[in-house]
C-alpha cells in the first residue's frame, strides 16, 4: 500500500512538471516589459529564456516585434554554432546606423533614433549591445556544450541512485516500524481507557498508530522526491525555468494556505468553543433524562418512557442550533459555491426524506401519545403481536406465528390500534367466546356451564368473576357470549384454547347439545361425545397433555 500511494505522488509530480514545462515553451514568445518596468512598445532580444536587450523601433517593413524576433533568431544560430567564436564580434559604422557584425554577417543595426530614445550615442549603444552578445553567447555555449551535459546528467545519476537507496532505506524502516507498533500493541494489548470507560479500542489505537507511521514516510519521500526534481532540473539550462516555476508552485499555494489559516483563527477558535460549549451542554443533558428514565428524577406529568425519545429530540435541536450558529464561521460559507451546493443538498433532503419525515413525525407521536409501550399485546391492522421495539421511524412487532413485522409509523397513526395489555395491568382485559344453545336447554344451566368451564381454565381470573350475556335470540337457538377476565394478555391465544376445550367438556357432562355452527333440524339422538369416549386414542388426559401456552 505504501509503494502504491508513493508510486502516485510520482506520477502526480511528473504530471504537475509536464504542465511547467508546456507553460515555460510558450513563455518567451509574449512581450517583455521594458527596462524601467512599464509596459511600452518595445520587444526583447532573447538568447534561450535570457533577455539581452529590448528593440524599440521597426526597420523598413518590419515592425518592432519582427525585427526582435529575427535579431534573436541570428543570435541563437550563431551560439548554437559550435566553431563561432565571440571574438568575431565586432562594431561598424553604415551610412545611418551603427552595426553589429558577427565576421562579415551583420547581427543587428543601431540606428541613430533608437539610441537617442535611450539617451545615448549610436556608437556607445552599438559597443553595449556587442558586449552583451559576447557575455551571452559565450555563456550559452558553455552552458549548452557537451561537457556540461554530461556533467548534468554524471550529477543527475547520482542524484537518481541517492533517491532510490533513500527510498529503499525508508521501505526497510517502514517495515521496522510496523514490526514495533505490532510488538507495542503485543505488549499493552488494551484499549484506551479512563478507568472502567473505553475511549478507543484497541483495533482503533493499532490503526492510528500504523496510519501516523505510513504519513510520515510518505511525507519524507515526497519530500525528498521534491528535493530531488529540483535539483535534477536545476543541473540543466533546459530547464533550469522549469526549477523555479516548480518552486513557486509549492511556496505560492503553502503561502496561501498558511495565509487563509491565519485569517481563520478567530474563526476557528470560536468553532472549537462553540463545540465545547455544546458537548458539554449535551454532557448536561444525558444523565438529567437517563434519571427521568430510571426514576430518580420525577417530572409530573412526565412519563419515564417519554425520556430517551426526548433527550433525542433536544441533542438534535442543540446540535442544529450550534451548526448554525458556527455556519457563518466555516471558511468559504459565504462563496456563491458553498451557497449553490447546500441548497441543491437540501433541495435533494426535501424530495427524498418526506416519507422518512411523516414518519419521524408520526414516531414522536405515537410515542407521546402513548398508544402502546414495549412488551404490549397490541393489533394494527390485521397483525397481532408484542411490541418488541418503538424505533423513531418503524415499529417492530413480534407476533404469536415468532415473525418479526416491521410497521411503518406513519402507517401506524393512519390506522386503528388495539392494545391488549394497556388496561389488562390494572382491571384486567375481558376474554369472550360466543355459544348457540337451543332453546329447551334452561339458561340458568347454560350461564352455570359456562361460568364453569371459564373458572377450569388456567389463566383466567376469578375475581372479578367471569359473566354471560345472552346476546341473541335467533331462530332456534339461544346466542350466549361468555366473558372472563385475564391479566396475560400475552398467553391469550392458549387461554383461549384451554376455555373452549373446558366448553366442550362441560357440555359434554352435562348431556347439552352446542349447536353451533349452524341449525337445520333435532337429530334422533343428541350429538354429545358421551364421558367415557373423552380420552379416546391417541387422546390424553390433563397430567398428560400440555396445552399451547401463547
Amino acid at each position: 500500500m505504501w509503494r502504491v500511494k508513493v508510486t502516485g505522488a510520482i506520477v502526480l509530480f511528473l504530471l504537475i512538471w509536464s504542465g511547467f514545462f508546456a507553460q515555460a515553451q510558450s513563455a518567451p514568445g509574449m512581450p517583455a516589459k521594458s527596462i524601467s518596468g512599464k509596459q511600452d512598445q518595445s520587444y526583447p532580444v532573447l538568447l534561450g529564456e535570457e533577455i539581452l536587450f529590448q528593440i524599440h523601433s521597426g526597420f523598413k517593413s518590419l515592425s518592432a516585434q519582427e525585427r526582435a524576433a529575427a535579431i534573436s533568431t541570428r543570435i541563437r544560430q550563431l551560439a548554437e554554432d559550435p566553431y563561432f567564436r565571440v571574438s568575431s564580434i565586432t562594431v561598424a559604422e553604415a551610412d545611418d546606423s551603427i552595426d553589429i557584425l558577427a565576421g562579415d554577417r551583420i547581427i543587428m543595426s543601431v540606428f541613430h533614433k533608437e539610441a537617442r530614445l535611450r539617451g545615448q550615442t549610436s556608437k556607445d549603444l552599438a559597443e553595449a549591445n556587442a558586449a552583451i552578445l559576447r557575455k551571452a553567447i559565450a555563456r550559452y555555449q558553455e552552458e549548452y556544450g557537451d561537457r556540461n551535459l554530461l556533467q548534468g546528467l554524471f550529477y543527475s545519476a547520482i542524484a537518481t541512485l541517492a533517491l532510490l537507496g533513500l527510498a529503499l532505506l525508508l521501505r526497510l524502516l517502514y517495515r521496522r516500524a510496523r514490526v514495533a507498533v505490532e510488538a507495542l500493541m503485543q505488549k499493552k494489548s488494551s484499549s484506551l481507557r479512563i478507568q472502567d470507560f473505553e475511549i478507543i479500542r484497541a483495533d482503533s489505537v493499532r490503526a492510528i498508530l500504523n496510519g501516523a507511521v505510513q504519513i510520515i514516510f510518505t511525507v519524507i519521500f515526497l519530500v525528498a522526491f521534491y528535493v530531488y526534481i529540483q535539483f535534477t532540473l536545476s543541473l540543466f539550462p533546459q530547464t533550469r525555468g522549469f526549477a523555479q516555476e516548480l518552486l513557486e508552485f509549492i511556496l505560492k499555494p503553502t503561502k496561501t494556505i498558511g495565509l487563509a489559516v491565519l485569517t481563520y483563527i478567530p474563526n476557528l477558535v470560536f468553532i472549537i468553543i462553540l463545540g465545547l460549549l455544546t458537548s458539554y451542554v449535551l454532557k448536561l443533558l444525558r444523565p438529567f433524562f437517563a434519571g427521568i428514565e430510571k426514576g430518580t428524577i420525577n417530572l409530573e406529568n412526565f412519563y419515564p418512557e417519554w425520556a430517551k425519545p426526548t433527550y433525542t429530540l433536544v441533542r438534535f435541536l442543540v446540535i442544529v442550533l450550534a451548526v448554525m450558529i458556527a455556519y457563518p464561521f466555516i471558511p468559504g460559507s459565504d462563496s456563491g459555491v458553498f451557497k449553490g451546493i447546500s441548497i441543491f443538498l437540501g433541495v435533494l433532503i426535501s424530495i427524498g426524506s418526506s416519507s422518512v419525515v411523516s414518519n419521524i413525525v408520526a414516531g414522536y407521536a405515537l410515542i407521546y401519545r402513548r398508544a402502546f409501550r414495549i412488551g404490549d399485546r397490541v393489533r394494527i391492522n390485521d397483525i397481532v403481536g408484542d411490541v418488541k421495539e418503538l424505533r423513531i421511524q418503524v415499529t417492530l412487532l413480534h407476533t404469536i406465528k415468532n415473525e418479526e413485522v416491521i410497521i411503518p409509523n406513519s402507517t401506524i397513526m393512519n390506522s386503528h390500534v388495539i392494545n391488549y395489555s394497556s388496561l389488562a395491568r390494572e382491571n384486567g382485559l375481558i376474554l369472550y367466546t360466543t355459544v348457540t344453545i337451543g332453546y329447551d336447554t334452561p339458561w340458568r344451566q347454560v350461564h352455570a356451564m359456562l361460568i364453569m368451564a371459564a373458572e377450569r381454565t388456567p389463566g383466567l381470573r376469578r375475581d372479578p368473576a367471569p359473566f354471560v350475556f345472552q346476546r341473541s335470540l335467533d331462530d332456534f337457538y339461544v346466542r350466549y357470549e361468555l366473558n372472563a377476565y385475564t391479566d396475560k394478555p400475552q398467553e391469550m391465544v392458549g387461554i383461549y384454547s384451554d376455555l373452549h376445550q373446558n366448553i366442550q367438556d362441560a357440555f359434554n357432562e352435562y348431556g347439552v347439545q352446542i349447536m353451533s355452527p349452524n341449525y337445520v333440524r333435532d337429530p334422533d339422538q343428541p350429538k354429545l361425545v358421551p364421558k367415557d369416549r373423552w380420552y379416546v386414542l391417541p387422546a390424553k388426559r390433563e397430567d398428560q397433555n400440555k396445552g399451547p401456552s401463547s
